[in-house]
């Protein structure tokens, strides 16, 4: 971290580094005496990692940036949680821009607490139960996986359909959420990502296509039907 805290000196002057910490449990001591803003927490540090901190500093408010190396399970339960992370090495771009979404969120008072978010899910083995943040237009949503029907692409944005009968426009692409939404979600189309607890029927064709419970009909593109038939077996 001794990298990070060169580069935040020379690139990021708007921040005052006020104390650094060599393992999680030093990490979390640290953070309740200082109570900062903003912290850069490394996934895996001695002694712990990041989300044992965030358990001991569940009830203090403070933003994240998450620095990681490629971890798929790490990867998705930030980016469930719209998480902030740099992944290693640190690329001066994504700093500069990290920490700029972060600066621009506390100057407008957009509190949300994704750490909380993040240790629930953390602790929560069933992933349907487990929640995920929409980011919409008008700030964010949070919704529990189990809470989704389908999802639909939208250009730049994804529509997510949920079990209330309302609609949600994220500011996502439909691929983001193809990478981060585990089992029972399955992409069928370029422009489709289904729940597999909301199927109600499947219908042959070159594709074929499903009713849904919501009333809807979804279009399976024959690249995705294989695929599909084997989350039924």
């Amino acid at each position: 971290m001794a990298a990070l805290q060169n580069y935040l000196g020379k690139f990021c002057p708007q921040l005052e580094v006020i104390g650094t910490a060599q393992n999680s449990k030093e990490a979390i001591g640290l953070l309740h005496e200082l109570q900062p803003q903003l912290v850069f927490l490394d996934v895996e540090m001695p002694f712990g990692n990041a989300f044992d901190v965030l358990e001991g500093c569940q009830h203090l408010q403070f933003e994240t940036i998450f620095v990681t190396a490629f971890s798929e399970y790490s990867l998705r339960a930030l980016n469930q949680s719209a998480a902030y992370y740099l992944l290693k090495p640190v690329s001066i771009e994504e700093l500069i821009l990290a920490v700029n979404k972060v600066q621009k969120h506390l100057q407008q008072k957009h509190w949300l607490n994704r750490n909380r978010i993040i240790m629930e899910n953390v602790r929560e083995s069933n992933p349907s139960l487990q929640q995920i943040i929409l980011p919409t237009l008008d700030g964010f949503d949070v919704v529990k996986m189990n809470e989704i029907v389908r999802l639909k692409g939208n250009g730049n944005f994804t529509d997510v359909f949920l079990v209330n009968g309302s609609k949600k426009m994220v500011c996502r692409f439909l691929k983001h959420f193809s990478e981060i939404l585990p089992a029972p979600f399955v992409r069928v189309h370029k422009s489709h990502i289904i729940n597999l607890h909301y199927v109600q029927s499947y219908h042959k064709g070159s594709g074929g296509y499903i009713d849904m419970s919501d009333g809807s009909t979804v279009e399976v593109s024959p690249a995705y039907k294989e695929s599909l038939l084997k989350s039924f077996r």
